[in-house]
């Protein structure tokens, strides 16, 4: 067999490299886009997270809140809903009692498995907090006494 030109084993090392870059961007998850709606569950210290596609449930110390609308992160991973925050308070809970339901917006940014999540109550502009969540965890939440 003839040796091959110059040109031809030129091509075809470019071509190999660039399939080896490709593969090796695509197991990195690099470059990728966030989803277009968070669902599932995500723990961390402090709070939970149960994300529906039209809904969530928060629950974090001594408090519990709900997400009205799906978490839709923009191309950037970053996102804002409106919901409700409830405070909690120590001592029983009566089979009667409502907890309140204060407006409050919550913003974030997700990355991979991993969710920064803020809650502010927007009635009175108070940081309820800033928690990272991850998909997967179980969340680490103290109830109040």
């Amino acid at each position: 067999m003839p040796p091959r030109p110059l040109w031809v084993v030129t091509a075809f090392a470019v071509v190999a490299s660039a399939v080896v870059a490709s593969a090796v961007v695509a197991c990195t998850g690099a470059g990728t886009a966030p989803p277009s709606v968070i669902v599932g569950d995500w723990g961390g210290d402090h709070a939970g997270l149960v994300a529906t596609p039209d809904s969530g449930t928060m629950e974090y110390d001594c408090a519990a809140g709900r997400i009205t609308e799906p978490l839709r992160p923009k191309s950037d991973g970053s996102f804002v809903a409106i919901g409700t925050h409830s405070p909690g308070h120590g001592g029983p809970v009566r089979i009667d009692e409502t907890a309140p339901k204060r407006p409050a917006r919550y913003t974030g940014v997700i990355d991979g498995d991993r969710l920064t999540l803020t809650v502010v109550m927007t009635d009175s502009a108070v940081t309820v907090g800033t928690f990272e969540l991850t998909r997967g965890r179980s969340p680490h939440v103290f109830k109040c006494l």
